[in-house]
C-alpha cells in the first residue's frame, strides 16, 4: 500500500513538472500588477489656484500596461467628486502616465484615489496627496477666551498634589545606567507611570531631560525608549498614556482595553472637566515636574517626543509647560477637533460627532476646544520638528498643518507626499538627530 502511494505521488509530481517546465526551466508565476500615482511636482506642494497633476501608471513586471482603464476620485478627505467640484471618473491607460488635474480652491490638501481592476484577479488601489498653500491653514475656531484660565487652574490644582515618586530598580544589560519603574502621584486617580533611566555617573546639573509619550492604545511603558535617551546622556522617561502599571502580561492590557479603557478616547467628551484627555495632559506636566526635580537636570532643556496620540501630547506639553524647549510631534493626533466647523476633516479621535443635521454636536464641540492640540500649539514657544503624511486619513495633513502653523518657536516640518499614518525609521532618526542638535550633543 505504501509503495502504491509513493508511485501516485511521483506521477503527480511528474505531471506538475511537465506542465510548468519550459525550455528546461521552471516557468515563473505571472508578475503582479502595480499601480502608481504621483504628483507632477516631487514635493507635491502648490499655491492656491495652481493646477496640480496626478500622474497615473500601471505596470506588470517591467512592462507598462496600456490596455484597460483606471477609475479615480479626488477628494479633500471629507467629501469629494463632482458633487463638490472635484474631478472623478475613468481614464484609459496609455504608454505615458495618464493625468488627473485639479486646482487648489483654498489652503487645503487634496488626494487622488485610484483603482485598477484587471480582467482577472483583485483590484489594485493607490493614492497620492497634494498640498495647496498649506502654510496658510489657520485655526478652525478661535482659542476659547478662558482657555488659559482653565488650564492655569488645572495646574494650580495639580501643584497641590505631592509627587511622592516611587522608584523601583529595574535590571538592564547596560550597567552604566540606573533604570527604574517610576510611579508619580498626579491629580486624579491615575499616576504618572513610566520607566525612568539615567547615567549612573552623571553629576548635578549636567543632563537634559527627555519625555517619550505614546500613541493610541493600551500598553506598558517602554523601557527601551527610556534606555535610548539615557544612553545618549539624558534624564529619560517613557510614560504610558493611562497611568497603568508597567511590565504586566499582555492579557492585563487587553483586559484594560476591553474593559475600563474601552473607547477611552471619547470618554467624558460632553464636558471639559470630564473629557479623558484632560487627565492625560496633566500627567505630562507631572512627568516634567518629576524630571526637572532630579538633581542631574541641567536646568535648561526639556524635550517631549511622540507620534500620533503621542504627537498630540507633545503639542499639549509644549503649550502647557514653559519648561519644554523642544517638541517632536510625528503625524500628531488630537488636532483640529473643530475642523468640520471650518469645512475640513478633524483629526483622530474624531472627538466631535455630527448631529442629524450634519453639523457638529454643539456641546461636545465646545468641550473639545479645551483639549485641542492646535490650541496648545498656539501657546507653544518651544522649538519643534513635525512630520506629516499627505495621504494620512487618521490624522489628516490639514489638521497637522493647523497645529504646525500655530507654533510660535523655531520649527521645521518633514513633508511626506506618499505617506499615510506612519512613523518610519528615517523620521525617527531625523527627530532624534534634531533632539541631539537641540541639546548640543551633535
Amino acid at each position: 500500500m505504501t509503495h502504491s502511494r509513493r508511485s501516485f505521488a511521483s506521477i503527480v509530481l511528474q505531471a506538475f513538472l511537465l506542465a510548468t517546465l519550459s525550455n528546461g526551466t521552471l516557468r515563473a508565476a505571472d508578475p503582479a500588477y502595480s499601480l502608481k500615482v504621483v504628483t507632477d511636482r516631487p514635493d507635491a506642494m502648490y499655491a492656491v489656484g495652481d493646477e496640480a497633476a496626478f500622474l497615473i501608471s500601471v505596470t506588470r513586471g517591467d512592462e507598462t500596461v496600456t490596455d484597460g482603464s483606471v477609475s479615480f476620485v479626488v477628494d479633500d478627505f471629507l467629501k469629494g467628486g463632482q458633487a463638490v467640484g472635484l474631478p472623478e471618473g475613468q481614464l484609459s491607460l496609455a504608454a505615458e502616465p495618464v493625468r488627473v488635474t485639479v486646482k487648489g480652491r483654498r489652503p487645503e490638501f487634496l488626494r487622488c484615489q485610484v483603482t485598477f481592476q484587471p480582467v482577472e484577479g483583485k483590484a489594485v488601489r493607490a493614492v497620492a496627496g497634494a498640498g495647496f498653500s498649506p502654510e496658510k491653514i489657520g485655526l478652525s475656531l478661535p482659542v476659547p477666551n478662558d482657555f488659559d484660565e482653565f488650564w492655569a487652574e488645572q495646574k494650580r490644582q495639580l501643584a497641590k498634589v505631592p509627587q511622592n515618586p516611587k522608584l523601583t530598580p529595574v535590571d538592564h544589560a547596560d550597567k552604566s545606567l540606573a533604570c527604574f519603574d517610576a510611579q508619580v502621584q498626579c491629580l486624579g486617580d491615575a499616576p504618572v507611570s513610566g520607566y525612568f533611566a539615567k547615567p549612573k555617573a552623571a553629576t548635578a546639573k549636567t543632563l537634559p531631560a527627555i519625555l517619550w509619550v505614546h500613541g493610541a492604545g493600551v500598553r506598558s511603558s517602554s523601557l527601551g525608549n527610556a534606555v535610548k535617551g539615557a544612553q545618549a546622556g539624558f534624564l529619560s522617561m517613557d510614560i504610558n498614556a493611562h497611568g497603568l502599571p508597567n511590565g504586566k502580561p499582555n492579557e492585563f492590557y487587553s483586559e484594560q482595553n476591553a474593559g475600563p479603557l474601552n473607547g477611552y478616547r471619547h470618554a467624558g467628551r460632553e464636558r471639559r472637566d470630564t473629557v479623558y484627555f484632560k487627565g492625560m495632559f496633566l500627567r505630562l506636566v507631572r512627568a516634567i515636574d518629576f524630571l526637572t526635580s532630579q538633581p542631574e537636570w541641567d536646568g535648561k532643556h526639556v524635550v517631549v517626543i511622540g507620534h500620533s496620540q503621542g504627537g498630540g501630547q507633545s503639542l499639549a506639553a509644549g503649550g502647557l509647560d514653559d519648561r519644554v524647549t523642544l517638541i517632536a510631534p510625528g503625524v500628531p493626533a488630537i488636532c483640529d477637533h473643530s475642523g468640520v466647523a471650518a469645512g475640513r476633516v478633524n483629526g483622530w479621535p474624531k472627538l466631535v460627532p455630527n448631529g442629524a443635521d450634519g453639523k457638529p454636536d454643539p456641546q461636545i464641540l465646545q468641550a473639545a476646544r479645551y483639549v485641542d492640540a492646535v490650541n496648545f500649539a498656539a501657546r507653544c514657544k518651544a522649538d519643534a520638528i513635525m512630520s506629516v503624511g499627505f495621504i494620512d486619513a487618521v490624522c489628516p495633513p490639514s489638521s497637522c498643518y493647523a497645529a504646525y502653523n500655530a507654533l510660535r518657536g523655531e520649527k521645521s516640518i518633514i513633508n511626506e507626499p506618499l505617506m499615510g499614518h506612519a512613523a518610519p525609521a528615517h523620521i525617527h532618526a531625523a527627530f532624534f538627530n534634531r533632539v541631539l542638535e537641540h541639546v548640543g550633543k551633535q
